[in-house]
């Protein structure tokens, strides 16, 4: 059974920094794009990083170009987003998802796996 699982979220002040995880079970993710994605309330989910499966990195949201960045970690089937300067605007439900081909895309109808999300606010 496919599953990703997100973890790191929470509260920390503006200025602060995250590290996200998430963990892949039932496939093996060395092969696939895995994008992340967030969702704030009342707005729609969107695209903010991806990084395909030869460890290319694409940034779908201009404003956390230079204080996010992703990687995986092929031995422990893991990806991380981690999040530096924290914003209040970047408040919002992070999910992580997988394709199931190599490379990525920063639509979520692309994305064939999806983890359950994790909360992640910032604020003073």
């Amino acid at each position: 059974q496919v599953q990703l699982v997100e973890s790191g979220g929470g509260l920390v002040q503006p200025g602060g920094s995250l590290r996200l995880s998430c963990a892949a079970s039932g496939f093996t993710l060395d092969y696939y794009a895995i994008g992340w994605f967030r969702q704030a309330p009342g707005k729609e989910r969107e695209g903010v990083l991806c990084i395909s499966s030869d460890d290319l990195s694409t940034y779908y949201a201009d404003s956390v170009k230079g204080r996010f960045t992703i990687s995986r970690d092929n031995a422990k089937n893991t990806v991380y987003l981690q999040m530096d300067s924290l914003k209040p605007e970047d408040t919002a439900v992070y999910y992580c998802a997988s394709r199931t081909v190599p490379h990525c895309s920063g639509l979520t109808g692309r994305y064939n796996y999806w983890g359950q999300g994790t909360q992640v606010t910032v604020s003073s």
